[in-house]
């Protein structure tokens, strides 16, 4: 699977991923580990507030759909199914909002 996402985000869509996927920094934006006993840069610490900030902004939009629309919150169907329900629940959250345009 990750092949497929690096083909399909590229080079000029990064995709931010957690700690979790350190063993894959050439497919996803990471944030930067703490050195054992030392300290980060001030870039460093720019570069994790910035990647954090990123995520949070997504983070809360997932769980706003997943809290406005309870078919979204046990799928178990193939990705691009998810996605077209989703699609389709952000669209009705934009209606509701009035944030068509």
């Amino acid at each position: 699977m990750l092949p497929a996402l690096r083909e399909w985000t590229g080079d000029d869509l990064p995709t931010l991923a957690d700690l979790d996927y350190e063993g894959e920094p050439d497919v996803f934006v990471l944030p930067i580990k703490k050195p054992d006993g030392g300290k980060l840069t001030d870039a460093q610490r720019q570069h994790n507030w910035l990647h954090a900030y990123a995520r949070a902004r997504a983070e809360q939009a997932n769980s706003l759909l997943k809290t406005t629309f309870k078919a979204l919150r046990r799928v178990s169907l193939s990705p691009d199914a998810i996605g077209k329900i989703a699609a389709a629940a952000l669209v009705l959250l934009h209606f509701e909002h009035d944030r068509t345009t």
